[in-house]
């Protein structure tokens, strides 16, 4: 479902601000899905799936540069997943992340979601840098952050569990 609230545009894809009488569903298909989420949090019910959605809504008015969106197909308008320009839970950084539904895993849409992002972020913004918070294991994830010039930075605590961090340097 595409609306007029988009973020930003890519070859293959538009990134748009979530609509929740229209993006409830897809929210809950991409982050109840225990595969999709197994290495960025917990699953979520749907439910709780409509509490998270309804703050990234929310959160929208506080700093309309950035969020959480949907991520659409251009081509078909399905929903492809979700991209988000979000702080570091405790701290003043801001991270880039992505998650898409099993469907579109390996079609490079992480990397072109990644790539024009940063460009996004950078055009609108005054700032110099930006992190990526990865799973050890998660080695595709650190491959696509790689590949769009990315370096490690360390790790990260959260709940008791390690991260990865990255870090992209305006140039």
């Amino acid at each position: 479902m595409i609306n007029n609230h988009i973020i930003f545009e890519s070859e293959r894809l538009i990134v748009r601000q979530y609509e929740f009488k229209t993006d409830t569903e897809n929210f809950f298909l991409l982050n109840g899905d225990d595969d999709v989420m197994r290495y960025i949090r917990a699953t979520k019910t749907k439910e709780e799936c409509d509490v998270f959605l309804k703050k990234a809504i929310d959160s929208y008015k506080r700093n309309p540069l950035i969020g959480r969106w949907a991520a659409d197909e251009k081509a078909s308008g399905k929903f492809v997943g979700s991209f988000a320009i979000i702080p570091i839970e405790g701290s003043d950084d801001i991270q880039l992340g992505y998650a898409l539904l099993k469907e579109f895993w390996g079609k490079g849409f992480a990397s072109e979601l990644t790539k024009t992002g940063l460009e996004y972020y950078f055009k609108n913004t005054n700032a110099d840098h930006i992190y990526a918070i990865a799973d050890p294991a998660n080695v595709p994830s650190h491959n696509v952050l790689l590949k769009n010039s990315f370096v490690a930075d360390g790790t990260k605590m959260e709940d008791d569990k390690e991260s990865l961090k990255f870090i992209y340097r305006k140039r």
